[in-house]
């Protein structure tokens, strides 16, 4: 095996739980309403750092996918899966797109982001 050599990210992002490795910035956040096997998880559009598994079949909540684990590159680690096909057209925008089960990871984002809030009113009244 050769030298790794781990891209740093700058900006809030989320790291190994196990080695601490860079892996995805909060910019790349696309859901936080996923869920797995262990709780939740996060939907990315990019993670970095990360070595691929072979693709394999999976029944998903969702329904059939076709997927790859998510390796962290340091440590070995499990951290999720790329979706690399779905068998059912209204689940193709998850192709591509990468699952960090919410356990396996830190975050050095704050926490009073929410990515799922909705203005209300009170949002968008002056006073």
């Amino acid at each position: 095996m050769g030298r790794i050599f781990i891209l740093d990210l700058d900006g809030r992002s989320y790291r190994c739980r196990f080695c601490n490795t860079p892996l995805a910035l909060a910019d790349h956040v696309l859901s936080r309403s996923f869920n797995c096997s262990q709780g939740s998880a996060y939907l990315f559009s990019n993670v970095v750092n990360v070595t691929l598994g072979p693709q394999e079949e999976r029944s998903m909540m969702s329904g059939l996918h076709t997927v790859e684990d998510v390796h962290c590159c340091c440590c070995g680690q499990i951290l999720g899966w790329k979706y690399v096909f779905a068998h059912d057209k209204s689940e193709t925008y998850k192709e591509g797109k990468f699952v960090l089960e919410r356990w396996t990871i830190v975050d050095d984002v704050a926490e009073d982001l929410n990515l799922d809030a909705r203005a209300g009113s009170s949002d968008t009244e002056n006073a």
